[in-house]
C-alpha cells in the first residue's frame, strides 16, 4: 500500500464530510473507502448501544447482518477491539469464535474467516463503534496496514460525527426529538426495536414520529402479529410523556367483570373476592399512556363506561360512587374493522370515533419486500446466542424461500419459524457445527410459485349416540362444539364466545369444566 493509496481514500472521505448525503449513504461509501484502501472480504461499521453493537453498514456480509444485534459479551473479538485505544489484527489460527463465520457474501460452503482485524471508534474521547475488516487469506493484512487503519479509523470517526450532527440539526430543525428518543430506547431494549429499511416501513416510523410529538389518541390497526404492540410503544417513547409509565392491557385475555376492575379499579367488597381497594390501569398511567390491545373485544357494557373516561378524563372505581380525574394519552390497538363493528350493531359508534382520533396502519410483512431478511437476521442471532453456537445463518436458497413466502402470520410468524427452523436443524447434527446453515428445506416453506393448500377445515361435531350417560353425552357435545369453534377461528376465545352465543367469562368457565382450558 502506498501513501498516495492513503491519502486519496482519506481525501475521498474529506471531500464527503462536506456534502449533504443521507446517514445509510455516507456509511456505505465509507466502507468502500476503506475497502479500497484495505482490501478485504467484508467490512462492517457498527454502533455501540449499551452492551450490543448495532450494524450501521456493512460490505460483502450477508444482507440479514443489518438486521443482527451483537451482545459485546458474546462475542470475544468484539470485546477484544473495544478494550484497546488501537487497532487489533488476530491471529489467524486465533481459537476466538469470529462473529461473521458463515456470513460472508457469495460462500456457500462452510468456510470461516481466516484473517481479521478492527478499530475502535472514537467520539468526544468516549467509544461510539467499531470498524472491522474480514478476509478469507490468512495473510492478507500485514502489520504496517495496522498503522493505515489507525488513520483510517481517525478520518471514520470525524465521518460518524459529522453525519451524528446533520442528523443532529435535522431533527431540530424538524422538531424531532422524540424520534431520536425512540432510537436510543429501541437500540437500549432489543425486544421494543422496529427493525426495516423498506419504503413502507420508513413511512411507519415517520407517522410514529409525527403523531407522538402530539397527545392525539391512536388506533393501530393491522393484521396478527405486525407488532402493534411495538409499534404503541414507539408512539409513547415519541411522546412527551416518555419519562412516565406506560401500561399495557389485554382487553381480549379476561372476562367483562374483570376487565372493569383492570380499567378503572375497585373497591373493597365491590365483588366476590374484592378483599381490597385497587387502582385500575387508568390511575397507574396517570401522565403516562395507556395501551388498549384488542380493543375490538370490549362489550358493549365496558364501551359505554370507556367513553366516559375519554370524553371527561373522569372514572369511578368499581362498587364506588367517588370521582377520580386522570391525565392519561390512551392507544389501543385492533385486528378487527371497527368501522364494520359499528355498522353491525357490535360496537359503538361514539367510541369508535374516540378511539380513532388518529389511526395507524401496520403494514404486513409481506409488503416490506427485504425487511424480512433484517428481521430474520435479528432472530437469528437471538438464537445463535439461545443455542450457544458460533454462527446461525441463512443459506442463498433459504434466504429466497423467506423473500417468496407470503407470511399470513406477519412477522410473528416469522420469529417462530426461525426459532423452530434453527432447533430442528440443529438436532440433525450429532456434533455441534461451529457454523449452522438453515437450508430452505428447514423452513418447510411452500415453494416459489406453488398453489398453497386449503386450509383444513374442522369436521363438524357429531352427535353421540344413543344410550349412556346424558351428562356425558351433552359434555362431548358440548366439547365438540366449543373446539370446532376455536378452530374456525384460530384459537380465539372471544371470537368463539360470540359465535356460540356466550359470554367469555361463561365459556371460559365452561371450558375449564369440559377440560378444554
Amino acid at each position: 500500500m502506498t501513501t498516495q493509496t492513503l491519502l486519496n481514500a482519506l481525501l475521498a472521505l474529506v471531500k464527503d464530510l462536506s456534502r449533504d448525503l443521507p446517514e445509510r449513504e455516507r456509511y456505505r461509501r465509507l466502507l468502500e473507502a476503506m475497502r479500497a484502501l484495505l482490501p478485504c472480504d467484508a467490512a462492517a461499521l457498527l454502533r455501540l448501544d449499551g452492551e450490543w453493537l448495532v450494524p450501521l453498514a456493512v460490505d460483502g456480509l450477508s444482507a440479514d447482518t443489518l438486521g443482527r444485534r451483537f451482545k459485546v459479551s458474546d462475542h470475544p473479538r468484539f470485546a477484544a477491539i473495544l478494550s484497546r485505544p488501537g487497532p487489533t489484527r488476530f491471529a489467524s489460527d486465533s481459537d476466538l469464535p469470529d462473529p461473521y463465520d458463515g456470513l460472508v457474501e457469495g460462500l456457500h460452503q462452510q468456510l470461516e474467516v481466516h484473517d481479521c482485524m478492527g478499530c475502535p471508534l472514537f467520539v468526544d474521547e468516549r467509544p461510539w463503534g467499531l470498524i472491522t475488516l474480514d478476509a478469507l487469506d490468512p495473510e492478507q493484512f500485514q502489520p504496517a496496514e495496522l498503522d493505515a487503519l489507525q488513520a483510517f479509523a481517525s478520518l471514520a470517526a470525524a465521518t460518524v460525527t459529522v453525519a451524528a450532527r446533520i442528523e443532529h440539526l435535522a431533527l431540530r430543525a424538524e422538531d424531532e426529538h422524540q424520534r431520536a428518543e425512540i432510537y436510543r430506547q429501541a437500540s437500549g431494549q432489543q425486544h421494543k426495536e422496529l427493525i426495516g429499511q423498506s419504503p413502507v416501513h420508513k413511512r411507519l416510523l415517520e407517522e410514529i414520529r409525527l403523531v407522538g410529538s402530539s397527545d392525539l389518541t391512536v388506533l393501530i390497526t393491522g393484521e396478527t402479529g405486525v407488532g402493534k404492540e411495538l409499534v404503541a410503544q414507539a408512539i409513547h417513547q415519541a411522546s412527551a410523556r416518555a419519562d412516565q409509565p406506560m401500561i399495557s392491557l389485554n382487553c381480549a385475555a379476561l372476562p367483562d367483570t374483570l376487565v372493569e376492575s383492570e380499567l378503572f379499579g375497585h373497591v373493597r367488597g365491590a365483588f366476590t373476592g374484592a378483599v381490597g381497594e385497587r387502582r385500575g390501569k387508568f390511575e397507574l398511567a396517570n401522565g403516562g399512556t395507556l395501551f388498549l390491545d384488542e380493543v375490538g373485544e370490549l362489550s358493549l357494557t365496558v364501551q359505554a363506561k370507556l367513553l366516559r373516561v375519554l370524553q371527561s378524563g373522569q372514572l369511578q372505581r368499581l362498587g364506588s360512587d367517588q370521582e377520580h380525574r386522570v391525565d392519561v394519552r390512551l392507544i389501543a390497538a385492533t385486528n378487527r374493522d371497527l368501522a364494520e363493528e359499528v355498522r353491525a350493531g357490535r360496537y359503538r359508534a361514539d367510541v369508535y370515533h374516540r378511539l380513532s382520533v388518529y389511526p395507524l396502519l401496520v403494514p404486513a410483512l409481506r409488503e416490506r419486500g427485504r425487511d424480512v431478511l433484517l428481521l430474520s437476521g435479528y432472530f437469528l442471532e437471538q438464537n445463535r446466542s439461545r443455542m450457544g453456537l458460533n454462527s446461525l445463518r441463512l443459506s442463498p436458497e433459504a434466504q429466497a424461500a423467506l423473500l417468496a413466502y407470503d407470511w399470513p402470520g406477519n412477522v410473528r410468524e416469522l420469529e417462530h419459524l426461525i426459532g423452530r427452523s434453527s432447533l430442528k436443524a440443529l438436532g440433525q447434527h450429532r456434533q455441534r457445527p461451529k457454523i449452522l446453515s438453515l437450508e430452505a428445506h428447514d423452513l418447510d416453506l411452500p415453494a416459489p410459485g406453488s398453489t398453497p393448500q386449503a386450509p383444513a377445515v374442522s369436521p363438524a361435531p357429531t352427535l353421540p349416540e344413543a344410550g349412556g350417560d346424558l351428562r356425558q353425552a351433552l359434555d362431548l357435545y358440548q366439547r365438540q362444539l366449543i373446539e370446532a369453534s376455536l378452530a374456525r377461528h384460530g384459537q380465539n376465545w372471544a371470537s368463539a364466545a360470540r359465535e356460540l352465543g356466550l359470554d367469555r367469562a361463561n365459556l371460559s368457565r365452561l371450558a375449564r369444566r369440559l377440560g378444554l382450558r
